[in-house]
């Protein structure tokens, strides 16, 4: 039984970060720990493109169109969408959920969900702090992993030699002249 597994190994890849400014003093420290993990695994700065976008709501939209671009490997989406006194977060959270997943099943590549939906600012904080528990960090080690599998997927094109395919062209001739 064979197995197969992506690497934490971002060298020659390419990532679309899109990030929402709505609760920016969470999402910016999460920016800043998927950008230490991608480094980190050996994607150049070259290779990231980032896009702000308004709010987390935003996110699927510019999360789609970079992922049918083809010019990433990978899409990583962050936000933080933080509970308040309306059902504003219910519907904010469920629409970002659905649409970042509708935006990897559309586009067949890698778009990962890195938005927070907490409670309170003192979660939010939590999990966009120290990179092991920063949600930014996770997305970005998640995009990694799921790039690389995705390349190991693709289906490998068997190389023959001219010579077997002059032989084989030459039977599937005699065989229709029977």
């Amino acid at each position: 039984m064979a197995t197969i597994e992506g690497t934490l190994d971002a060298s020659g890849l390419r990532f679309g970060i899109v990030v929402s400014k709505f609760n920016e003093f969470v999402t910016e420290r999460l920016l800043a720990g998927a950008l230490e993990v991608l480094h980190k695994a050996g994607a150049e700065s070259e290779t990231i493109e980032i896009a702000k976008v308004p709010g987390a709501f935003e996110i699927p939209l510019i999360a789609r169109g970079m992922a049918r671009s083809r010019r990433f490997d990978a899409v990583i989406c962050l936000g933080a969408v933080i509970r308040g006194e309306t059902p504003h977060f219910e519907y904010i959270s469920a629409e970002a959920s659905r649409g970042i997943a509708q935006a990897s099943w559309e586009s067949d590549l890698p778009v990962i969900f890195g938005v927070l939906t907490t409670d309170t600012v003192e979660q939010a904080m939590e999990r966009a702090g120290a990179l092991d528990r920063n949600r930014g960090a996770e997305a970005a080690r998640t995009a990694i992993e799921m790039a690389t599998l995705m390349k190991k997927m693709q289906p490998r094109r068997h190389k023959m030699s001219s010579r077997k395919l002059t032989r084989r062209s030459t039977l599937n001739r005699s065989k229709r002249k029977r």
